[in-house]
């Protein structure tokens, strides 16, 4: 499995990606493909790259963030910097969500209230109608 390399079709099929998404994680230097004469080869630790980014992609992670995480882990094999630096990212990734999980639940409510309220408006106006015509 550690000599395995995969072709840029190859590793987008596994993992759910165009070639296109793939070449755009190399020009941002995401990942370091070799070359196995003009066709780009991607080596398990590339693979692995491309699923943290995807992971951190879903996540809301902005790709400068994941370059820094995946910079500090080639930086520090004791992954100490990295693991604080993850911690500080996910705790502030959270706060932001769950400030948007509390904008959104006041939204659904304040629709909510709109909708019954405008129901309401056009149930009178239905009655006074059918009052009218009687």
């Amino acid at each position: 499995m550690k000599d395995q390399l995969y072709t840029v079709t190859q590793l987008g099929r596994d993992l759910g990606l165009t070639p296109r998404a793939i070449r755009f994680y190399e020009d941002k230097g995401l990942i370091q493909p070799r070359r196995a004469g003009t066709t780009r080869v991607y080596a398990p630790r590339d693979r692995a790259r491309m699923i943290l980014i995807q992971r951190g992609k879903r996540l809301g992670f902005s790709l400068a963030e994941i370059r820094e995480y995946l910079d500090l882990y080639d930086a520090d094999i004791s992954q100490r910097a990295q693991l604080r630096h993850l911690l500080a990212g996910v705790s502030a990734r959270l706060a932001q969500l769950q400030q948007q999980r509390e904008a959104l639940e006041q939204s659904i409510v304040e629709l909510t209230d709109i909708r019954a309220q405008a129901e309401q408006a056009l149930a009178e106006q239905r009655a006074a109608e059918q009052r009218a015509a009687d």
